[in-house]
């Protein structure tokens, strides 16, 4: 039986690099191109992800961080930028405020809140960064406990969105009362 190569061919990235160049604009590949970088990055390798100039990079790049999609490190030396996850935790709980009532917000934190209760006793901790997955010999047992860390780890991002989704709907779009 033949090793199984997860990387797709040359000639398929190509392609999909090829149409997403021909269907969006140097703004909207600058903006994808953001959302996927976790570390403070250089606008001229954004640029090359993006396919576009340094220039137009950087100008769409300052115009994000205004906006405050994009945190931007201008000290550095070339600039650098990297995605406001802040930023997409607010979209998201503000998504969540539009389409959820007020209790079945509730109740999903609730649910939530529960499984967290699990993780907690589970561990004998609050802290699930507290939690070392490698003091176990076995393979299986590892694999099993960075699962179940990274899963109380969702549930506590779920929690602090869903929270400031309350807080939307209780308070109309506002985090604090008028």
């Amino acid at each position: 039986m033949a090793d199984f190569d997860p990387t797709p061919p040359a000639e398929a990235v190509d392609e999909v690099r090829h149409r997403w160049h021909e269907s969006t604009d140097t703004f909207g590949r600058v903006y994808d191109t953001i959302l996927g970088i976790t570390d403070p990055t250089p606008y001229s390798e954004i640029a090359e992800i993006a396919d576009c100039s340094p220039n137009a990079a950087k100008k769409h790049l300052e115009r994000l961080a205004e906006m405050g999609i994009v945190r931007a490190d201008r000290e550095s030396r070339p600039a650098r930028y990297e995605r406001n996850d802040g930023y997409l935790e607010w979209q998201e709980a503000s998504r969540l405020a539009q389409e959820l009532s007020l209790e079945e917000i509730i109740e999903r934190v609730r649910r939530l809140e529960d499984r967290q209760d699990e993780f907690e006793e589970r561990f004998e901790t609050t802290d699930p960064a507290s939690v070392s997955v490698f003091d176990q010999d076995d393979h299986d047992l590892i694999h099993e406990r960075m699962d179940a860390i990274s899963e109380w780890q969702s549930i506590d991002r779920d929690i602090r969105l869903y929270d400031l989704a309350r807080q939307l709907v209780q308070n109309d779009g506002h985090l604090l009362p008028a």
